[in-house]
């Protein structure tokens, strides 16, 4: 009998407990985000942006599995972070 279906693609498409947590946490920053940019207030790009950081970092050190990288790419992410999210607030004022 052929096996059609491998049997690791299902150890594949199984998600760790802290995927699940770090997938939902993304979703909830995304909710809030799209809450957020419905309201006006003051500060509501800083905002935006801070929650936008945390989601790239979220998905870098999980997903990408940045934590187990090297610490110089870790300092270059986070270098990179911080130019992108200084150019952004400098236009925005």
């Amino acid at each position: 009998m052929v096996n059609l279906i491998p049997s690791n693609l299902f150890n594949l498409l199984a998600m760790t407990k802290q995927n699940i947590i770090t997938w939902i946490i993304l979703l909830v920053l995304t909710v809030v985000a799209g809450l957020v940019s419905s309201v006006s207030l003051t500060y509501i790009i800083p905002l935006i942006l801070l929650l936008a950081v945390l989601k790239f970092i979220g998905v870098a050190f999980n997903f990408m599995e940045m934590k187990k990288a090297n610490v110089f790419w870790k300092i270059i992410l986070v270098g990179y972070l911080v130019i992108f999210c200084g150019i952004i607030l400098a236009i925005n004022s």
